[in-house]
């Protein structure tokens, strides 16, 4: 028999929660104990670019590169981002000053989830909402999905403050013009008449993660959908496919059923009249929470949505037809 090769045994000793796992494979494939590829696999299920998030050793407790360099990491050389800008630096502080601040989408059609509709004496039908894209604005004719309702607003306010125009982010009160507090409701949605009016959907296909589910779930399921401001039950009348969470990727086409920790493609049928919208057009009007027995037990994001023919009542006020021939 050969000579058998030597080996040298570490031993690492460290408390449960030091991260000793993580220190000992961070040393096996340093040392060449996995191959690169496998570790390259495994960065692309990660979810993100690691080129676009910047990596700061800190210590709250002693200080350490939170707001000013540590002496006692030499070996750090910095974190480095690539993103719209290429930003460098040591601290936390620097890589939060360095996130992107979001742009606000006052381009895109108005979209409003109402949050609640008030009557309030001498004023009228004050709905209220918090502005996810485009403008509102004094004189503009709005339409409510699903409620199928048009009208001119009157004014809009902001913390008892007048507005020219309410943009997104901002939480608004605005007076309607001839429209009572039973037409109109939370969960509705208001919209521009004159630009891409929002309307109520039949069904919608949206991509499911199952978070915390205690059996499995099935075509016929209804549990609550909490979106935006709605709070509806929908079917999941048809699992059209389960996917990879990670990738997206296709892995079993019609599953009979799916459980805790699968993602899947879910055609869902509301079982009263609601207003969503994809995902990639409204974003805050295209994400999900499915609550069932007084928890969140899958969250999810709508791909496609199949538009309702019938609009509500279809009530168009005279003020928003008067305003609709200037």
């Amino acid at each position: 028999m050969g000579k058998e090769k030597s080996h040298i045994n570490v031993v690492v000793i460290g408390h449960v929660d030091s991260g000793k796992s993580t220190t000992t494979g961070h040393l096996i494939y340093k040392c060449g104990g996995i191959d690169k590829r496998t570790i390259e696999k495994f960065e692309k299920k990660v979810g993100y670019n690691p080129k676009h998030v910047p990596f700061v050793p800190i210590s709250g407790f002693n200080g350490d590169n939170m707001i000013e360099v540590s002496s006692n990491c030499p070996w750090y050389k910095g974190w480095e981002k690539e993103t719209k800008t290429k930003s460098t630096g040591k601290t936390l502080l620097e890589a939060i000053d360095a996130i992107d601040t979001p742009s606000r989408p006052t381009d895109k059609p108005l979209r409003l989830p109402l949050q609640d509709v008030y009557k309030i004496g001498g004023i009228g039908t004050v709905p209220v909402g918090r502005v996810e894209t485009g403008k509102i604005f004094g004189g503009m004719v709005v339409t409510f999905a699903p409620a199928g309702v048009t009208t001119e607003v009157k004014s809009v306010e902001m913390h008892h403050e007048q507005l020219t125009e309410g943009l997104p982010g901002d939480n608004v009160g605005f007076n309607v013009k001839n429209v009572s507090v039973k037409e109109i409701r939370r969960g509705n949605v208001a919209g521009d008449s004159k630009n891409d009016p929002p309307k109520g959907c039949d069904s919608f296909n949206a991509q499911v993660i199952v978070l915390n589910h205690p059996g499995q779930v099935g075509a016929g399921y209804a549990p609550v959908l909490d979106c935006h401001t709605a709070h509806i039950a929908c079917k999941f009348s048809e699992l059209v496919e389960k996917i990879d969470r990670r990738t997206g990727k296709s892995v079993e086409a019609s599953p009979k059923f799916i459980k805790s920790g699968d993602a899947a493609i879910v055609k869902m049928v509301p079982s009263k009249p609601m207003c969503v919208e994809a995902f990639t057009d409204y974003p805050p009007l295209g994400r999900f929470a499915v609550r069932d027995m007084r928890q969140t037990v899958a969250v999810g994001v709508i791909k496609s949505v199949v538009k309702s023919d019938k609009q509500g009542a279809g009530k168009v006020t005279k003020a928003a037809q008067k305003a609709g021939k200037k």
